[in-house]
């Protein structure tokens, strides 16, 4: 009996490979480790971003606590040159008297 599931399942095994679009699962499972690894390695490096982050918190929260009041930003004003009437106008010059 177990000779004969052994036969089945070489049988469904070998008519998988045949079906259009078996052979990229076939591939994509068997690069599943090799993807599985290179996903430890990336996390174990956000490990890493995240102590570095922390301690950079702390750094800051001991910075902000000795210092002075924070600054405030003063708004700055421009003054713009009003565009009365008299300046898009030109002036006609008063003729000379002989």
């Amino acid at each position: 009996m177990a000779q004969r599931k052994q036969d089945l399942f070489g049988n469904v095994i070998g008519r998988i490979t045949e079906l259009p679009g078996a052979k990229g699962l076939i591939d994509s499972f068997n690069a599943l480790p090799e993807r599985v690894d290179e996903l430890q390695k990336r996390i174990r490096g956000l490990e890493q971003l995240e102590k570095r982050l922390k301690d950079l918190e702390k750094r800051v929260k001991a910075l902000e606590g000795t210092g002075s009041k924070p600054r405030s930003t003063a708004k700055k004003t421009t003054s713009t040159k009003s565009s009365g009437a008299a300046s898009a106008t030109r002036r006609k010059a008063t003729p000379k008297s002989s």
